[in-house]
């Protein structure tokens, strides 16, 4: 047996569907403040796969790598790694704007997380966010307009997540006047993020605007607790209804998604249930971890289905 170190090398090879993956490092710890390990991350992405596999078909996938852990720097990586499996599907879309994709310019080679082998090697890589366009690609790898529109709520203190129930109610009441069905996320890390399926694939810029119409139209009529305006000064004891994440080059984190936080936290579907109780109590709502979250799919299945 090889000794625990504080950079513990063990690794094991394992058969995932027919692909032979090599994990490295499984007990090193990837959030100190609960002691929470890699293997312990792979464990909890094994077992939500069923129900996050799903939200990332099609999607290409941002993904934030801890290599440290939690405590330590982090970086974004969009482009497929040197060393990825020729088995990991990929695909090479053009650089993105405001107005979604374009067929100019660099192209970025993103992986499309929709089978348990990717997850599972994606995550040895230590990416323990991952997050998704509005837009997907189809079979040919093309780009395909957003499928849905998000608006995230993000409080500014001493606003919580209690204000941002009060104020998801609202954006559900502006959302369903355009015959647009909400449903809710907790982001896993301070807010709530809300989702509306569309009808039909629009181009993000159109997305862009009716989530800014909505942000602007409550900001209006209920300035003391909404701003649409991104400048952090303005956003103090309010929620900001950032609409920009339906810009073709944002991504937001995946539902089921764990979070970069001090302790594991997962962005988590809840019921509007769930959204009026924190609404109506300061305590009636919080973030998740991947105990409950795992726990509430088999209790309630996927709530963002």
């Amino acid at each position: 047996m090889p000794k625990k170190a504080e950079h513990p090398q063990t690794e094991v090879h394992v058969d995932v569907e027919g692909r032979t993956l090599r994990l490295t490092n499984l007990e090193k710890v990837l959030y100190p403040s609960t002691g929470t390990t890699k293997g312990e991350v792979l464990d909890y992405y094994v077992r939500i796969a069923p129900v996050l596999l799903p939200h990332l078909a099609g999607r290409p996938v941002t993904r934030i790598r801890w290599p440290h852990g939690v405590g330590d720097l982090s970086f974004f990586e969009k482009n497929a790694p040197r060393g990825t499996p020729s088995w990991v599907r990929t695909a090479e879309v053009p650089t993105t704007g405001s107005r979604g994709p374009s067929r100019h310019g660099d192209t970025l080679v993103f992986p499309i997380i929709e089978d348990l082998p990717t997850l599972v090697w994606a995550v040895n890589l230590a990416a323990l966010e991952l997050h998704v366009h509005q837009w997907t690609v189809d079979e040919d790898d093309e780009p395909v307009g957003a499928d849905r529109i998000v608006i995230d709520l993000d409080p500014g203190e001493p606003a919580g997540l209690h204000e941002c129930c009060q104020v998801a109610l609202l954006v559900q009441e502006a959302l369903a006047e355009r015959d647009l069905d909400a449903l809710a996320v907790t982001s896993g890390s301070k807010g709530l993020h809300l989702y509306a399926p569309l009808a039909e694939p629009l181009p993000s810029a159109e997305t862009s605007e009716l989530a800014r119409e909505i942000a602007e139209e409550l900001q209006a009529a209920r300035p003391d607790l909404v701003t649409a305006t991104m400048t952090k000064a303005r956003r103090r004891g309010k929620v900001f209804l950032d609409w920009s994440q339906n810009a073709g080059s944002k991504t937001t984190v995946a539902p089921y998604s764990l979070r970069g936080t001090p302790r594991p936290q997962v962005a988590t579907p809840v019921g509007w249930d769930e959204v009026a109780e924190g609404a109506q109590d300061p305590l009636g709502l919080d973030q998740f971890t991947p105990t409950q979250v795992l726990e509430r799919v088999e209790e309630y299945g996927d709530l963002f289905a």
